[in-house]
């Protein structure tokens, strides 16, 4: 997989503009960008649709957590505007995960990736929620739970990402939100790491948001990202 496509740039904006600005911004050199709530309810599926039709891989970060059918319907929305990648939560079990697999067998280019665990909680959090296992031991056992109800891969922080490799073996997607360059500032999650750690771990994508957005100089940024996880 060329780099391009590996690196995946969330665009998390509360208004098109500002994606459009930063999708300009980056022209050629970015592949793969990230669309989650906030951006596709500020600016619609037009914005989706747009970027596919420009030949990007979109990622639609929806974190799909409803009754199955409900499942079903959004994942074959979401493969109606042409993405590549879809969320469902793995904490929704096995018959959610299951529909979304099903919706999406008639899209040969979409993915249905399973949340495990969001990158901003922390073994504290699991315990406020009932769930007395760390972060980690949880990420395992949705990851075998969506490996079995056929998802093609999972959402996980980067220190995950060899723990999850001995489990699903080499052909699943591990999408890697969380990643930021050394000497970056705060990124809002708990568990981050390098894109390059991640990697080389075995991610079959990392997920960068501010460490290029908010950067001086995105495309500068978005170099330095790439370089971080060539050998």
């Amino acid at each position: 997989m060329t780099p391009d496509r590996r690196i995946i740039v969330a665009l998390d904006c509360d208004h098109r503009e500002a994606a459009d600005a930063i999708v300009e911004r980056l022209g050629e050199d970015c592949g793969s960008y990230k669309v989650g709530l906030e951006l596709l309810t500020a600016a619609g599926p037009a914005l989706v649709r747009d970027l596919v039709e420009r030949g990007k891989a979109v990622f639609l970060d929806l974190k799909l957590f409803e009754i199955p059918n409900s499942v079903a319907g959004a994942v074959r929305a979401a493969a109606a505007l042409g993405v590549s990648m879809v969320t469902v939560h793995g904490l929704g079990g096995t018959g959610i995960m299951r529909a979304a697999v099903e919706a999406a067998r008639d899209f040969p280019q979409l993915r249905v990736l399973a949340l495990t665990v969001v990158t901003s909680l922390t073994d504290a959090d699991l315990a406020d929620v009932g769930v007395h296992a760390t972060t980690g031991e949880q990420v395992l056992r949705l990851a075998r739970l969506a490996d079995r109800a056929g998802c093609h891969g999972v959402i996980a922080a980067p220190a995950e990402v060899a723990a999850l490799r001995g489990v699903l073996g080499a052909g699943p997607l591990i999408v890697t939100p969380g990643v930021a360059l050394p000497g970056d500032g705060p990124t809002g999650h708990a568990r981050p790491g390098t894109p390059g750690a991640a990697v080389a771990a075995g991610a079959s994508h990392v997920v960068v948001g501010r460490t290029v957005t908010r950067a001086p100089d995105p495309l500068a940024a978005l170099h330095r990202v790439r370089a971080n996880i060539t050998p």
